[in-house]
């Protein structure tokens, strides 16, 4: 039993200390970064050197980062998107939550086929149901002045992916816990708040996470619902940046760099909770 112990442990170790596996991961992780650090470098150059295709700039130029600024009110498509971001965040966070709980840890009729419909969502893509959306928001008014972001909120107010992920994080909860809040006098909703969601925390910051860059990539949906430059988000911001005559690459790649920061930031903060909290519910126990 030892020696087999020992062997395991010894081919562990060779595995962790795999230097192709080293080699290849490094690749990948440069081929990922690759078009992140062109753009950055393109934002320093200048037209002149952009179509002299040169990739590294001569030198610290950020008349690029003028001219961004200059054509389109960047900061305030980055505070339009942060709030949009974050508050589709939060009511994902709440919604699903709640949602997951109930399919997770509680019994009702119909439980399984309820949530089955939940998951066959997931199978709708998105350009699906975005007339529909369009329609239903329209017809509350929302599109008509004063010009607001909730056009922008309510239709990502939860989330198929949320709900699952949460039920997943419940159901890893041991039934012991229930038990013991249960014999203390606790009710499902003071089980749900004191005991169940801190111990899923994990799990709502890797959903959390995925969720804000989700909706700060979001493109298609705020060029419907956005009547007024005040209320485009980043992304359509940077399309306010192309010249009529012609592309104006430097300029579009300082634009890129500048709005891509905030999410940049959001990722790189919480990787290690997206990472532990996707794999949270892999595992019951």
């Amino acid at each position: 039993m030892a020696k087999g112990t020992t062997m395991k442990i010894t081919a562990s170790k060779v595995k962790q200390n795999n230097p192709i596996a080293g080699v290849v991961a490094f690749i990948l992780a440069l081929l990922i970064i690759s078009p992140l650090v062109y753009c950055v470098l393109t934002s320093f150059l200048t037209e002149q050197e952009i179509f002299q295709l040169k990739v590294i700039p001569t030198s610290l130029n950020i008349e690029n980062y003028q001219k961004a600024l200059d054509q389109a009110p960047l900061f305030q498509f980055i505070l339009n998107s942060i709030i949009v971001s974050c508050s589709c965040m939060a009511l994902q966070l709440i919604t699903g939550s709640m949602a997951g709980y109930a399919f997770g840890c509680l019994k009702f009729k119909g439980q399984n086929a309820i949530f089955k419909i939940f998951l066959a969502t997931m199978m709708i893509p998105g350009n699906a149901i975005i007339i529909s959306n369009y329609l239903t928001v329209s017809g509350w008014g929302l599109l008509k002045q004063p010009y607001t972001l909730w056009p922008l909120i309510l239709p990502y107010m939860t989330s198929a992916f949320c709900v699952f992920n949460m039920r997943q994080a419940y159901k890893s909860l041991p039934s012991e816990l229930a038990e013991a809040a249960e014999i203390d006098g606790c009710n499902s909703f003071q089980y749900f708040i004191r005991v169940a969601m801190p111990l899923t925390l994990p799990s709502l910051g890797a959903v959390g996470i995925q969720t804000f860059i989700s909706v700060w990539n979001q493109y298609l949906w705020p060029l419907l619902v956005t009547n007024s430059v005040e209320c485009r988000t980043v992304q359509l911001g940077i399309g306010m940046l192309q010249n009529a005559d012609g592309q104006a690459f430097g300029t579009i790649m300082a634009g890129t760099t500048i709005v891509m920061i905030p999410s940049i930031l959001v990722f790189v903060i919480g990787q290690k909770t997206l990472v532990s909290g996707l794999t949270a519910g892999a595992v019951k126990g």
